[in-house]
């Protein structure tokens, strides 16, 4: 059995098929990275997984249980978050207070409990708090803890972005091209967080992206799109080689 499964998913805008029956499946504890040109359908398969978009065909899978029609909050809920191509933080609140809206998912205290903030409750945001501060830790980020968000670099957000996700305490992690605007000396970083990710902290990483030396540096297998169907799938190497994938990027017969 699988980690994590995708049979057979489709999905269509108005008459043009954006994913048509892509499989793959995830192993646990690897970095598995989909590439592919812009429109290959890349984006459109994590929305899927995050049940932002309901497939048209196909069926996905996460520790053998199927959840395709889970709703959005039960698959962070499931142990899957994800950060976005474009930053999505809260601008005017603080690196602290964006963390913590990622344990918000693990609040299970009755709304008139926090109202009266019983010891319950205080020893239970003490945790999420301590959970944070963890991840804090692990990026480094102790310097930026009670700036706004729109006081700080581009390249601290994305990695804020990541820390978000990594509060949800995923099992599986996906990232949507965390070097998406990222300058070379940015992108090594972000390269040295996934190999921590996925060691210390045990994570399996399902991955979205464009940089191909971050996807040399970090992935265990690799999958081309192109025009939502599969073109390949093996090393990272292997796919860049691949003829149909040389043609899908540079265009015309390989």
């Amino acid at each position: 059995m699988s980690f994590f499964e995708i049979e057979n998913l489709s999905l269509s805008f108005g008459g043009v098929k954006a994913v048509d029956g892509v499989s793959f499946s995830v192993n646990q504890g690897e970095v598995f990275t989909i590439v592919g040109p812009n429109g290959a359908g890349k984006s459109t398969i994590f929305n899927m997984i995050s049940s932002f978009y309901a497939p048209s065909e196909g069926r996905i899978r996460f520790e053998g249980a199927d959840i395709t029609d889970a709703k959005p909050d039960e698959i962070s809920r499931l142990g899957i978050a994800r950060t976005f191509q474009n930053i999505e933080l809260f601008e005017h609140s603080t690196l602290l207070q964006n963390l913590l809206i990622g344990r918000e998912i693990h609040n299970k205290v009755p709304l008139w409990r926090q109202i009266l903030f019983d010891p319950g409750v205080r020893r239970a945001e003490f945790e999420h708090r301590r959970q944070v501060e963890d991840v804090i830790d692990f990026l480094e980020l102790a310097h930026y803890r009670n700036e706004r968000i729109a006081n700080l670099p581009y390249g601290v957000r994305k990695k804020i972005e990541l820390g978000r996700a990594l509060c949800v305490a995923p099992q599986l992690l996906l990232l949507d091209e965390p070097a998406s605007g990222l300058n070379p000396e940015e992108t090594e970083e972000m390269g040295f967080w996934i190999d921590d990710i996925k060691r210390d902290l045990g994570m399996t990483v399902l991955m979205i992206e464009h940089d191909m030396s971050l996807v040399n540096e970090v992935s265990d297998r690799v999958l081309a799109l192109n025009n939502g169907r599969v073109i390949t799938e093996g090393s990272a190497q292997e796919v860049q080689n691949h003829p149909d994938v040389v043609a899908a990027y540079l265009g015309g017969a390989a």
